[in-house]
C-alpha cells in the first residue's frame, strides 16, 4: 500500500498536467460551474507545480532552484500586494491570494511546459549525435 502511495504520488509530481485533468473532472461531475472547475484545477496543480519544476530542472541540468523559486514567488507576492494597494488604497486578502497564486499557476505552468520542450530536444539532440 505505501508503495503504491509513492507510485501515485511520484507520477502526480512528475506530471502536472494529469492532476489538472483528473481535478477539473472531478469538479465538473460534482456540478461545479465550468470556471470553477478550472480555477480549482489551478489551484490544486499550482501547489504541485511547486515541486514539479524544480525537480524537472534539477534532473535536467543538475541544478537546485528550489529556494530561487520560492524568493520569486515572494517577490511576485509583494509586487501584486504593493500595485493592490497603489491602486484600491484598501487591500481585500483574499482576492489578492488568489490574484497571486492563479498569476503563478500561470509562470509555473509555462516554466513546466518550456521545461519538458527543452528536455524532449535535448534528448533528441543527444540521440542524433550519439547515432
Amino acid at each position: 500500500m505505501k508503495d503504491i502511495l509513492h507510485i501515485v504520488i511520484s507520477v502526480i509530481i512528475f506530471c502536472p498536467v494529469l492532476l489538472f485533468v483528473i481535478v477539473y473532472a472531478v469538479s465538473r461531475k460534482v456540478n461545479i460551474r465550468g470556471t470553477h472547475a478550472f480555477g480549482a484545477a489551478s489551484d490544486v496543480t499550482t501547489f504541485c507545480l511547486f515541486f514539479s519544476v524544480p525537480l524537472a530542472i534539477g534532473a535536467l541540468w543538475k541544478v537546485n532552484v528550489g529556494a530561487l523559486l520560492v524568493m520569486l514567488a515572494i517577490v511576485l507576492a509583494m509586487v501584486f500586494t504593493y500595485v493592490d494597494w497603489r491602486t484600491k488604497k484598501e487591500i481585500e486578502v483574499r482576492p489578492l491570494l488568489r490574484k497571486i497564486w492563479r498569476f503563478l499557476f500561470l509562470v509555473l505552468s509555462t516554466a513546466y511546459l518550456l521545461i519538458c520542450l527543452v528536455g524532449m530536444i535535448q534528448s533528441v539532440v543527444g540521440y542524433l549525435q550519439s547515432v
